[in-house]
């Protein structure tokens, strides 16, 4: 038994399928099937079915499956170890961010940490919440920026900060000519919404205090998995949506006047970076913590407390 042949067990069961996961290992398909064909040989077992499509793993299979991947994860252990203890930020780090941050705040410091980082691999990908906690709990990445907390016992959460909500409404709606809103200022029947599976979409709710069942008219119901098409869908069909501050940043002189906020304390999100408990890459979250936190607008930088409400997910 191999430590290769227990990637490309690995492999097989991420894609469910043979030529996927060969193009993953960079090795062909023929390659790849004469070693699990070994494996299974030696182990006495047939891992997976390969009469379904997707092939699946057999039950033995899981178990072998399971402890292939803890093999690797053990294995992988020793490089971060010696990496950590050579006092240098440097290494292939997998970073997950949820797509209501994702365009905001990555341009603010990806190019600062690559430039100040230049030994650091810093790879960046799109996953929505329940993605993200799925995904580090098979450590397939080495940690996430996301709204928490999470009530996830095997994760650590360092706070970056506190994001108010904003209310963004056309110029036909009630709200617009207000100065600043409440909580309780706001209608079910002009909000636009971000779709399921969106952790914003629950705190838009909670602030909302509203069921699911919500449209800008009673014959046409969208949502979205973009803000941006939030944005658009106010400024050119009519209702609101709410929008975290720094979503707000570049919108046109026009766009800003349909901004209203809420008076104190407003509802607001906690951004964090997430990573697990076994986790020893932390010279590099510190380095990105640092970044994060260093490029961040003054209003964001400098919330105090009695200013906050805080809307978790649950």
């Amino acid at each position: 038994m191999t430590l290769t042949q227990l990637e490309y067990v690995v492999a097989v069961n991420k894609h469910r399928h043979f030529k996927k996961a060969a193009t993953e290992c960079n090795v062909t398909q023929p390659t790849l099937s004469m070693q699990l064909q070994k494996l299974e040989d030696e182990l006495g077992v047939i891992l997976f079915d390969r009469s379904k499509s997707p092939i699946l793993p057999t039950a033995q299979g899981e178990k072998v499956i399971k402890q292939a991947q803890v093999v690797i994860k053990e294995y992988n252990r020793i490089f971060h170890i010696l990496e950590n203890s050579q006092g240098e930020v440097s290494g292939k780090f997998r970073l997950a961010v949820i797509p209501t941050l994702a365009p905001y705040i990555i341009p603010l410091f990806a190019k600062k940490f690559a430039d100040k980082y230049p030994r650091v691999e810093l790879v960046i990908e799109e996953f929505k919440t329940e993605e993200i906690i799925e995904l580090l709990d098979k450590e397939e990445i080495d940690a996430a920026i996301l709204v928490t907390p999470l009530q996830e016992p095997a994760l650590i959460e360092r706070v970056l900060f506190y994001e108010p909500f904003f209310l963004f409404t056309s110029p036909d709606q009630e709200l617009y000519k207000k100065k600043k809103v409440r909580e309780s200022d706001l209608s079910r029947n002009s909000l636009w919404l971000l779709n399921e599976g969106h952790c914003l979409r629950t705190q838009v709710l909670k602030v909302c205090t509203m069921n699911l069942e919500v449209s800008s008219y009673k014959n046409l119901r969208f949502e979205s998995g973009s803000l941006e098409t939030l944005k658009n869908l106010v400024v050119q069909s009519s209702g609101y949506t709410l929008l975290p501050y720094l979503a707000t940043l570049d919108l046109s002189a026009p766009r800003k006047k349909m901004i209203r906020e809420f008076y104190k304390p407003a509802p607001t999100r906690e951004v964090s970076i997430v990573y697990g408990r076994t986790f020893l890459k932390e010279r590099i979250i510190d380095a990105l913590e640092e970044t994060i936190v260093s490029v961040l607008p003054k209003d964001i930088r400098s919330l105090k407390d009695g200013d906050l409400s805080i809307v978790d997910l649950y």
